[in-house]
């Protein structure tokens, strides 16, 4: 019998699949732009604090959910995608907004430490093929902040095993994904540096609910007592978080 043969680290190429014109179809309808605003003006009230003209790198951003908004707050914007096809709906979705866009491996991203202000990687961390070789990156291109989402193994997410039949049959195109909990982000950003600044869980109840009522008056009403009583903020999902390197500008 030969001896295994380790190879190269799979080439993380998520994105791909969030930056489709199929996936970009699940936020698609009341429920779902409710969703991306929520999403967007979370992220937005995170980094409120930095200057217009600050620089910001989205990560595999090609899904366009966060990028209108940092455009709309005055900053310069540079996505990065792990392929052209992973930036093909960008000009739909931005117009003729004043953004770059590149190709590059996530797992090497082809600039020097510090080079932006903040980095924002959305939808892409639970589907990663390393996401410790990815924060790692995300962590050591920000001069000052990281915002990621993630799922939540303390949310219902811990029964996502038993519901993926059902979430695959409303959604059509669900991936498994990973769950992360809580304190195992904010060690791993620590060894990085960084310090967890923030964290704004998203949603009580599974997103797929929602999706299939389609009404965004039911899902407010659904997701008030969470918030009114607190269970949100101790349950809820997915969670957008920042974290500050430590002792930065």
């Amino acid at each position: 019998m030969g001896l295994p043969v380790s190879g190269p680290a799979p080439r993380e190429d998520a994105d791909l699949e969030t930056a489709s014109e199929g996936y970009a179809q699940r936020f698609s309808g009341p429920v779902g732009r409710w969703f991306l605003e929520l999403q967007a003006r979370t992220t937005m009230a995170l980094l409120d604090d930095l200057p217009r003209g600050s620089t910001v790198l989205d990560v595999g951003g090609g899904h366009a959910q966060i990028a209108p908004a940092l455009l709309a707050a005055g900053y310069e914007v540079t996505i990065a995608g792990s392929s052209e096809a992973s930036g093909a709906l960008l000009a739909d979705r931005l117009g003729g907004a004043r953004y770059r866009f590149e190709v590059a491996d996530l797992d090497a991203l082809p600039y020097a430490d510090g080079t932006f202000t903040a980095v924002t990687c959305f939808r892409l961390l639970p589907h990663s093929v390393g996401w410790e070789r990815l924060l790692g990156e995300l962590c050591r291109v920000a001069r000052r902040a990281v915002v990621i989402d993630y799922p939540s193994s303390r949310s219902v997410n811990r029964f996502a095993d038993r519901l993926f039949g059902l979430k695959k049959r409303i959604e059509q195109n669900t991936r498994p994904f990973e769950l992360f909990h809580p304190r195992q982000i904010r060690e791993a950003f620590g060894r990085r540096g960084f310090e967890v600044r923030s964290e704004r869980p998203q949603f009580l109840l599974p997103m797929v609910l929602y999706r299939l009522t389609g009404s965004v008056p039911l899902a407010r009403t659904a997701e008030w007592p969470g918030r009114r009583l607190g269970l949100t903020r101790m349950l809820g999902s997915p969670v957008i978080i920042r974290a500050d390197r430590v002792g930065g500008e």
